[in-house]
């Protein structure tokens, strides 16, 4: 007879291949072989409260794996979470709870959008920083208010990927303990034996990372997965590596073999691995009452748990108020009251100020009132202007420092800081050139698509830096990033418009691209109150032209521009008018915000029937949908050059001259 907790790892096993078998898609080889060790780790391990899966002091669970999702649906089911039988019947189908891949926001107790490999590691190294920069700030002796750890499960497939490795360097080196990563070492990928491209001794790269490995030769022994855990848990000072040997497709004709990983068993052989695991053949998604009433301990267990946590954290409250209100506030995402009175305003007469420049000091001052203001960049901070003043760098002896050093690691600073995000109590971000932002993309677009609260800050935005030359000169990037669904795009004018965008950034709360400028350009003399709210609404009047102003005649024309492009704009407008002609200079910040006015308000700032010349110093890519079939774009479709950066954007075109020629024949026409 098979004991409770067999019952209840074949119960996981058969919810998920049953899943898969009536989708007609899907990976069933991981739920087989990982089935044990997620048992182990859920059902004796996890503190958690299926009930509130948003309890802060959780411990947080992130199948990196997200191909293996029929196993986390299963695990969410028995354990008493939000998510029925019937979802699990709805797998991979339109509308249902349970997508291909785990969906934050979708699933609940999915605490991330995992699935491209290795994010999901990298984004548990942001929560296992948020967790030990948290607990340094507000624990005090006998009050741990914050003591959680974070469990990874990981694929082989996820620890060959780049950002995987990024993320487990910085891991080891800032010595997270609280981190555990359990490894589903089955060796098998979709094209066969890991052997073909994966040969690497990965217990002896993790040392050489700084992490504990630990070993279990056998993936079913539920007690030595369990004594690996807690070796785990009682290394403090390095994050721990479990490497648990597994068979993919666990006790089915399949087992071993590529083709269990992400297709159906079908029919024949998933009875046959019922057979051969004691399993009944039917019915489908069986579910024995012994094997539920065990799993569903985890309920009145997690009540528990967090109930013993707000007893404490009365405690804390009743011995340290201040601390205490300012730790639900930022749990909640909250922001200090009147955090917008710090903001800098710049002055016309100060000079000419670079937007990286201005976004350094506005998030100087920002830190000085939003203590939980925490990131840094990919060892660019100098040049990108994102070092917290007087903030100590975060590390193992300064936990409660607010300067992370990414190291030259832009794709895992990314998924770092959507960790950080997800984990909630921080304001994440991350910085480097925006030619760099390809490296960030995967988790870019993860963080879109979970819509958390991280800010990317790109600096040297286009061919006006320089002499570095065309490797290091962005121009199809912001297109790129634009076209990414729910991304929002801020590319500030001058000082006062970035810190409307820091602004408005932190107001939404939603994944922003902060795109600035390395040379320095005129501070607008535009009122303050008319750029905030300008940039409030992605694009504004900047400067009406004479005739406007006067009568409220409409304009020859308008140039639009963002960025840099703006001051050319604004002196191409000079001229114009010298000449006669009406123009109109519109600013327009962000793309994404000016998308979300009224149609009212769209065709006050950019009228109908008035001839457009859109203006970037970057792909044409999307311009023509403003400057319409009367209108012209000048842009760059073209790689850049090596030279002083005055020259380099006067050679490709960016010149008054330029401009004015271009209205000109918009005009003739």
């Amino acid at each position: 007879m098979p004991t409770v907790p067999e019952k209840c790892v074949n119960t996981l096993r058969f919810l998920a291949v049953d899943a898969v078998e009536r989708a007609r898609s899907g990976h069933p080889g991981l739920p087989l072989g990982a089935a044990p060790l997620a048992f182990v780790l859920w059902d004796r391990v996890l503190r958690h409260n299926p009930r509130n899966p948003a309890w802060v002091n959780r411990d947080r669970f992130l199948l990196s794996a997200g191909h293996g999702s029929a196993l986390l649906y299963a695990l969410l089911h028995m354990t008493g979470y939000d998510l029925s039988l019937e979802d699990l019947k709805a797998f991979r189908q339109w509308g249902s709870k349970t997508p291909g891949h785990p969906e934050h926001g979708l699933v609940p107790g999915a605490e991330a959008t995992t699935g491209p490999l290795g994010q999901g590691f990298a984004m548990g190294v942001g929560m296992a920083i948020a967790e030990r920069f948290l607990a340094a700030r507000f624990n005090r002796p006998s009050l741990p208010v914050i003591d959680h750890s974070t469990y990874c499960l990981v694929s082989d497939g996820d620890l060959m990927e780049g950002v995987a490795s990024e993320a487990a360097s910085l891991a080891g080196t800032l010595g997270l303990g609280k981190l555990i990563c359990l490894y589903d070492d089955n060796r098998v990928t979709i094209e066969g034996s890991t052997d073909l491209a994966f040969r690497e001794d990965v217990a002896a790269r993790f040392i050489a990372y700084g992490w504990q490995v630990r070993r279990v030769e056998d993936g079913n022994d539920l007690d030595a997965i369990e004594g690996a855990i807690a070796a785990a848990q009682a290394e403090v000072t390095r994050p721990s590596l479990i490497v648990v040997r597994t068979h993919l497709g666990y006790g089915s004709p399949k087992q071993d073999k590529p083709e269990a990983h992400g297709e159906p068993l079908g029919p024949e052989a998933a009875r046959a691995t019922k057979q051969a695991l004691g399993w009944p053949l039917d019915p489908d998604f069986l579910v024995p009452e012994e094997a539920l009433a065990h799993m569903r301990e985890a309920v009145p267990r997690g009540r528990k748990l967090e109930d013993q946590w707000e007893t404490l954290l009365a405690e804390y409250r009743r011995r340290h108020p201040a601390a205490a209100q300012e730790l639900v506030r930022s749990a909640g995402g909250g922001l200090p009251e009147g955090w917008q009175q710090v903001l800098p305003g710049f002055d016309p007469e100060g000079g000419a100020v670079a937007t990286r420049e201005a976004s350094g000091r506005i998030m100087n001052a920002l830190a000085e009132v939003i203590p939980n203001l925490m990131g840094g960049s990919g060892d660019l901070a100098p040049s990108t202007k994102t070092l917290l003043a007087g903030c100590a760098d975060f590390s193992r002896e300064h936990p409660e420092g607010r300067n992370l050093r990414f190291g030259v690691r832009e794709h895992a600073a990314a998924a770092i800081v959507n960790g950080l995000a997800l984990h909630g109590g921080i304001v994440p971000y991350a910085s480097t050139f925006l030619v760099f932002s390809d490296y960030m993309r995967p988790a870019l677009r993860l963080a879109a698509m979970m819509q958390t609260r991280s800010v990317f800050i790109f600096s040297h935005d286009s061919i006006a830096l320089g002499e570095d030359g065309p490797t290091h000169q962005p121009v199809e990037h912001l297109a790129s990033l634009r076209a990414i669904p729910g991304l929002t795009v801020f590319r500030p004018a001058d000082a006062n418009e970035t810190a409307a965008c820091w602004r408005l950034i932190l107001e939404r709360g939603r994944p922003a691209v902060l795109v600035l400028g390395r040379q320095k350009v005129p501070v607008l003399g535009a009122a303050r109150h008319r750029i905030d709210d300008g940039v409030t609404r992605g694009a504004y009047a900047l400067s009406l032209a004479r005739r406007e102003a006067q009568g409220g005649a409409p304009p020859d024309l308008v140039l639009l521009a963002t960025g840099s492009e703006v001051h050319l704009a604004l002196e191409a407008a000079g001229v114009l008018g010298q000449q006669g002609i009406s123009a109109r200079v519109v600013s327009m910040p962000s793309r994404e915000v000016f998308e979300e006015q009224p149609e009212e308000y769209r065709e006050s700032v950019l009228p109908r029937g008035v001839p457009t010349l859109a203006i970037e110093a970057g792909s044409s890519l999307g311009w023509d949908r403003y400057a319409g079939e009367r209108g012209a774009i000048i842009a760059l479709d073209r790689f850049g050059a090596s030279a002083p950066g005055p020259a380099v954007y006067k050679h490709l075109g960016f010149s008054v001259e330029r401009v004015v020629a271009e209205a000109l024949r918009l005009k003739a026409r």
